[in-house]
């Protein structure tokens, strides 16, 4: 058995080739691991545990399958997903970590993280989620309307993918020194993260690995760990 770490599905309820994908990939893979940590953005957009959209719900009831089946669920939040909360746990069973937390894998400590805080060199987007995840801001467009929220869901989306064609290459890539600085304040040196797809297996200069798990976007994308270490597998549909 092993353990199961992906991210960056950005799952958009049917309409990509990645949704189905997934369901199997829950039903033939993760339900024998020994558990699965979804490292953010799961969905591409998710406004509120309080408007699930009903293309969202087969997902969710395939999430539920898995864990009722005796499989711990470990969710992160994404830059997409970051209202994920406390009400979509217990519709699918998992727990929420908080990012970045460590975790004893097959004892040695390993750094989770969605992998956004790492691309420190894009200071406009680092400004952007420090307003986004500020509680405040939060518990404000929590409360307007359903169709304000998908508008609002809309434009960031657009204004991101502008904005992406404009920046720089190493500005949507890891920062090296913010790595170190994370590795060093949590004493580890393995860090599992998502959100650049660019799945590789880094070594570091220090001798620590740095793990990148990849988008589904062309297919699947899995890192399985257990006891000899750990391997990046992509599978298609």
């Amino acid at each position: 058995m092993a353990t199961l770490f992906v991210s960056d599905l950005h799952l958009q309820g049917g309409q990509t080739p990645a949704d189905g994908l997934f369901r199997r990939f829950l039903r033939e893979q993760a339900v024998t691991a020994e558990a699965l940590y979804i490292l953010g953005d799961l969905f591409e957009a998710w406004l509120g545990d309080d408007l699930v959209m009903p293309e969202q719900q087969g997902v969710i009831d395939a999430l539920r399958a898995l864990t009722d089946s005796g499989v711990p669920l470990y969710l992160m939040h994404g830059n997409r997903d970051f209202l994920l909360g406390e009400g979509f746990a217990r519709l699918t069973g998992g727990t929420l970590l908080a990012d970045p937390c460590v975790i004893d894998l097959y004892g040695s400590p390993a750094l989770l993280m969605h992998g956004d805080l790492l691309c420190s060199d894009d200071l406009p987007y680092q400004q952007m989620r420090r307003q986004l995840r500020d509680p405040q801001w939060i518990a404000a467009f929590l409360a307007k309307p359903a169709a304000e929220r998908i508008a609002f869901a809309r434009q960031l989306r657009d204004t991101s993918r502008e904005e992406i064609g404009r920046k720089a290459d190493y500005e949507m890539d890891v920062n090296a020194e913010t790595v170190a600085a994370y590795l060093q304040q949590y004493r580890v040196g393995r860090l599992i993260h998502g959100h650049t797809h660019r799945p590789a297996v880094h070594t570091l200069p220090d001798g620590g690995q740095r793990l990148v798990l990849g988008a589904w976007h062309d297919g699947g994308s899995v890192l399985r760990c257990d006891g000899a270490g750990c391997r990046l597998e992509q599978f298609g549909a």
